[in-house]
């Protein structure tokens, strides 16, 4: 059977082009379209991934597009265009910038792949899931923000430097916010299904949890830019539940609507990921301290949707 199935990703910058290379490795789909609004990006990166297309298992088509009109008939469109925070912006400048840039892809996309499902890496991850959703107007169950699947993995990560074995066995969770309220969770993390608490001690727990919260601004100290492997690997993962309808647990930004006690907010809680996007949400029975941190992710997000809010964004 030909693999038809088409992924567009907008924003051919450094996460966008690798993940367009980790999806043509494993053959995930058909075709692979890549996007930028520097077009010359899109169309040098297209290339060289494509030329690497030889040594993967099965072919896909990796080609880059000049127009948004050209983004048809996609299954899944992974949004990561916008901007860094710079020096003399404020977190409403950043906001402002980057919902803009949002607001006129997700325009594109309802026009022109209509049926599609939205994967939102754009930051602020959250804000930004909940503009999509507002823009298209679309059921909530067709637009995920890419937030849990990397602050898990990076959880993973910092859990296996304090063990140093069960690497491929460690199941990590993270909720909230994508950023600084975040919540690692490792009550219900573990390792074959050992809990973490068996494994570990409570010092080496809580420095887990900090090192995980700390772990995107640890990659910029070093690189002077913010990561790209593992958000591409976290994407790919995504688009692969949803292409083969897998019903993967995972967490993802999603909108909620009464689950949690709230409604009107996109924030990272586990989901069962699979071929119409989120078929389930896992409502959690948080504790106490949990909750509070919670409430203050949630807090967090409604700040940055009201800033858009506040000037009129959504009615321009």
């Amino acid at each position: 059977m030909i693999n038809k199935r088409r992924v567009a990703i907008v924003g051919a910058g450094a996460v966008g082009a690798s993940t367009a290379y980790a999806l043509a490795l494993n053959g995930a789909c058909g075709e692979i379209i890549l996007y930028d609004i520097v077009s010359d990006i899109a169309i040098g990166k297209a290339i060289d991934i494509a030329q690497s297309t030889n040594y993967s298992p099965r072919g896909t088509v990796v080609r880059s597009i000049v127009n948004p009109e050209e983004m048809v008939n996609c299954d899944i469109v992974v949004v990561t265009a916008g901007v860094p925070r710079k020096k003399d912006m404020t977190r409403a400048d950043l906001l402002n910038i980057n919902a803009n840039i949002v607001k006129e892809v997700s325009l594109n996309i309802k026009k022109y792949s209509p049926n599609a499902i939205i994967i939102c890496v754009s930051n602020p991850l959250d804000v930004m899931n909940f503009v999509i959703q507002k823009i298209t107007g679309w059921d909530r169950s067709r637009i995920i923000g890419m937030s849990g699947a990397l602050d898990g993995s990076r959880m993973a990560y910092q859990i296996y430097k304090k063990l140093g074995f069960g690497a491929s066995q460690i199941k990590a969770m993270v909720i909230g916010e994508h950023g600084q309220n975040m919540i690692p969770y490792p009550e219900i993390s573990d390792v074959a299904g050992v809990p973490l608490t068996k494994l570990l001690s409570k010092n080496d727990i809580d420095n887990i949890i900090q090192k995980t919260k700390d772990g995107g601004a640890e990659i910029v100290k070093y690189l002077k830019t913010s990561a790209f492997y593992a958000p591409a690997r976290a994407i790919a993962v995504m688009v692969e539940a949803i292409l083969n309808d897998e019903d993967k647990i995972i967490s993802s930004s999603v909108i909620l609507d009464g689950e949690y006690g709230y409604r009107g907010v996109s924030i990272s809680i586990p989901i069962v990921l699979g071929r119409s996007g989120v078929k389930k949400i896992i409502e959690l029975d948080l504790d106490e301290p949990t909750r509070e941190k919670f409430d203050l992710a949630v807090e967090s997000i409604k700040n940055g949707i009201s800033i858009l809010e506040n000037s009129d964004f959504f009615n321009k």
